[in-house]
């Protein structure tokens, strides 16, 4: 496992124990990232973005501190000069 990668996990169970689950729903997962649905679902498809939580047979939600790690990686990454998506 790369370092990077390993260091997201670190983050993410961080997060995991610190706060509690809150659920998004993609309206709100747009307006925290600025992706639009299209945009969501290739990255997941890219194994670069999370993947939602199934609630039901028609309607999924992601996990709020997994976007929110996801956020703070590319602002880091921004950040670094290693800006690939």
């Amino acid at each position: 496992m790369q370092i990077s990668q390993q260091k997201k996990y670190d983050e993410v169970f961080v997060m995991q124990i610190l706060q509690p689950k809150r659920l998004l729903r993609r309206p709100e997962v747009e307006a925290i990232t600025g992706l639009k649905r299209s945009s969501i679902y290739a990255k997941m498809d890219a194994g670069v973005f999370p993947k939602p939580v199934k609630l039901s047979e028609r309607a999924v939600a992601w996990l709020e501190h997994e976007v929110q790690g996801w956020l703070e990686n590319r602002i880091s990454a921004t950040r670094q000069g290693s800006a690939s998506c």
